[in-house]
Order: C-alpha cells, then sequence, then structure tokens
C-alpha cells in the first residue's frame, strides 16, 4: 500500500515455505511461491528469511551468474561449496558466495540441535561470466544506531565486495533513536524490518515489514530497539 510516497508490505504479506527443518518467507517469488507483483527491486531478486532446524539444511545444490549474500542473525550456518570452501558463518556475520560461472554448494545447521536464522539475498551481476568467489565478515556496527556496511559494488563504500549495483546496509536502532539515509536521483531504497519495530514517513514498520522508497530521505524513528537492513538500489 502507499501512504507518503512510500510503499508498504507487510510480514503477511509474504510467502511462505513450511516444511518439518524449514520456515522460509519470501519477500520476492522464489521457488513455489509465485507473485507478479513481486519479483524484485532492481537487481535485488530474493530476500528470504530463513529458520532452518538443528542438523538440517539445504543439500548440494547449483548456481550461477548471481551474487548471494547471506547474513546470519542467529545461531551458525555452515558452508560447502565446489571451489573447496568450507566455513561456519555465525551470529553477526556476513557471507559472499559468486555463483559466476557455476559452482554448487550446501547450507546447513552448524548446531545439531539449536535454530539459525539466516537472510538470503540474491542480487543480479553487473557482468555475467564472472569467476566463482567467495568471502565473508563480521559486521561492524558504529555507535548511536550508524549504518554498517554489509557489502557495496566491489568494496568501494566498505563490506563485501559485490559485482551488483547494490549498497546493503543495516543497523541496530535503540528505542527512540532516528537512523537515516539519503535516496539519490535514479536510486531507490528497500527498508526491511529484522526486528523491532520502526516509523518510516507515516508509516510503523514491524518484525518483517519493508517499504519501498524512490524519493528523497529514509527517515527511520526506532519505537523500541530494531534491527533494520536497508538495500540502496537502481531505479
Amino acid at each position: 500500500m502507499l501512504s507518503s510516497g512510500i510503499q508498504v508490505r507487510r510480514s503477511e504479506e509474504r510467502g511462505v515455505t513450511r516444511t518439518d527443518w524449514l520456515l522460509s518467507r519470501h519477500s520476492f517469488s522464489f521457488g513455489e511461491y509465485r507473485d507478479e507483483r513481486h519479483v524484485g527491486v532492481g537487481p535485488l531478486r530474493v530476500l528470504n528469511d530463513d529458520v532452518v532446524q538443528g542438523g538440517r539444511g539445504f543439500g548440494e545444490h547449483p548456481h550461477r551468474d548471481m551474487e548471494i549474500v547471506s547474513y546470519v542473525l542467529d545461531g551458525a550456518m555452515e558452508h560447502r561449496d565446489s571451489e573447496g570452501n568450507q566455513h561456519v558463518i555465525r551470529a553477526g556475520e556476513v557471507q559472499l558466495m559468486r555463483a559466476g560461472t557455476g559452482v554448487e554448494h550446501s547450507e546447513t545447521n552448524a548446531s545439531p540441535s539449536e535454530p539459525v536464522r539466516f537472510l538470503q539475498i540474491w542480487l543480479v551481476p553487473r557482468t555475467l561470466g564472472q569467476p566463482p568467489a567467495y568471502d565473508q565478515r563480521k559486521v561492524e556496527f558504529p555507535a548511536q544506531g550508524g549504518w554498517a556496511t554489509l557489502a557495496s559494488p566491489g568494496g568501494e563504500m566498505g563490506g563485501l565486495g559485490v559485482g551488483s549495483d547494490a549498497v546493503l546496509l543495516a543497523a541496530k536502532v535503540p528505542k527512540g533513536q532516528r537512523a537515516g539515509h539519503v535516496v539519490h536521483s535514479g536510486r531507490q531504497a528497500y527498508v526491511f524490518v529484522i526486528a523491532g519495530s520502526i516509523g518510516v514517513g507515516g508509516d510503523q514498520l514491524r518484525s518483517g515489514d519493508a517499504a519501498l522508497v524512490r524519493d528523497g530521505i529514509v527517515g527511520i524513528r526506532a519505537a523500541e530497539d530494531s534491527h533494520v537492513l536497508l538495500f540502496d538500489l537502481p531505479r
């Protein structure tokens, strides 16, 4: 819905995949969930909010020509791929896998008993056919609720170096504090609430809600301690 020039999508409007080991909520069309109104924003094609039960996970499967970013929120995830990479990504860490010319990988819960929650993000690359690549790092949040850069084109603005025209930012905004982001001409911002409650324009967003902002400044006011993800994308 539109309010004050902002397009809001509520958590319950997302697609859902539910099995005995996986709860996955899809902001955009993915797998068996198809919605022609929500197929992505700019190069952002997938934003899945996944909870995987202990000892389970996604078995080996292929990808090609996609920048795949995983942001672990709770627990730990083990990654293995056909390039020989084997790593554990823990809560507060972000990972990049460039599928490029083709790679096979698996993602499994590193714990036999505790669930892991992570965001899986797919970005369309600027250039197809690049060699596969891998990177991961801990997210360092600045004080006073400022933005941490999770990823940016080539890492030029900090964070992981993605081969896509997308900047991924995250903030942990204390209750009563504010965070802002300027949306420049020809750009747009997609805001996703990981946890908490925030005001954006005249709208109140809660965990799982999202807002698309195409003009001006994204002004965020935290009604409670909140964890927010923001994508700066071309139109």
